[in-house]
């Protein structure tokens, strides 16, 4: 019996390893989650300003500058736009979104949006990969609240119902790839209602033969999810996203 308790506890070590692999590489973090004090964005927001919210994708922190809608949100900030702020949010922050969002355009500072408020709320959105599913997620709860949305951007965007976009947005595009073993992007989106929503495209990037830069990505991440980090990192998706927002700030 003692030989088989052995053999035993080795397998269990052995799978408890690889599961301890499987989650560190994939940037599961334990004990790190953003919290509202976290943005910085200073609120109310004076009529006619922008909130701009990037998601993160996977298990990221919101503070993680190597990955791409962090890298956006920081050339944004960069660009001293007037009335224009940004921030990041982790993907399964969705309440600290809705949050920032309530005290942002809650001009009168009630606790509510009233009609006047939610009729001035000038809201964009984008995300990668489960962020890309989170600001459809997002846009689907603030339909609920009668918040209207004037872009979401996803980029190779992950998750179920990320391919309808409710007709509170005025606005949606989407960037994939189709090259993906594993993790490939939502190819096409549909608007819940084309007269209230206008499909700016389905933009397609090839990663058979494109070289891009992954010197500081995990092993992990370059063996499982090859074309789905090469957008990630991709300077040309990053420069369309923010080409994209650009086009809808007045």
């Amino acid at each position: 019996m003692g030989g088989k308790a052995e053999q035993a506890f080795g397998i269990w070590a052995l799978q408890l390893c690889l599961l301890v692999i499987v989650l560190f590489g994939s940037g599961c973090i334990f004990f790190r989650g953003q919290r509202y004090h976290h943005f910085a964005t200073r609120t109310p927001l004076p009529a006619g300003h922008y909130l701009i919210l990037g998601f993160m994708g996977g298990r990221e922190p919101w503070d993680n500058d190597k990955r791409g809608a962090r890298k956006l949100a920081l050339k944004l900030r960069a660009l001293n736009l007037p009335r224009v702020h940004v921030e990041t949010v982790e993907n399964r922050k969705r309440p600290l979104a809705i949050q920032l969002i309530r005290n942002a355009f809650d001009r009168n500072q009630d606790g509510t949006l009233d009609e006047a408020e939610r009729a001035a709320v000038r809201l964009i959105l984008y995300g990668q990969s489960f962020g890309g599913a989170a600001v459809v997620k997002l846009a689907k709860q603030l339909k609920k609240m009668d918040v209207p949305v004037l872009l979401t951007v996803q980029v190779d965007s992950i998750g179920w119902g990320d391919a309808v976009i409710p007709s509170n947005v005025r606005r949606a595009a989407n960037l994939f790839q189709p090259n993906g073993l594993i993790i490939r992007g939502e190819p096409k989106l549909r608007a819940q209602d084309p007269q209230k929503t206008a499909i700016l495209g389905n933009f397609r990037f090839d990663y058979r033969n494109k070289k891009i830069d992954l010197s500081e990505v995990s092993w992990f991440k370059k063996i499982f999810r090859t074309a789905h980090t090469k957008m990630d990192h991709d300077p040309e998706v990053w420069a369309k996203v923010e080409e994209l927002i650009l086009s809808v700030i007045e």
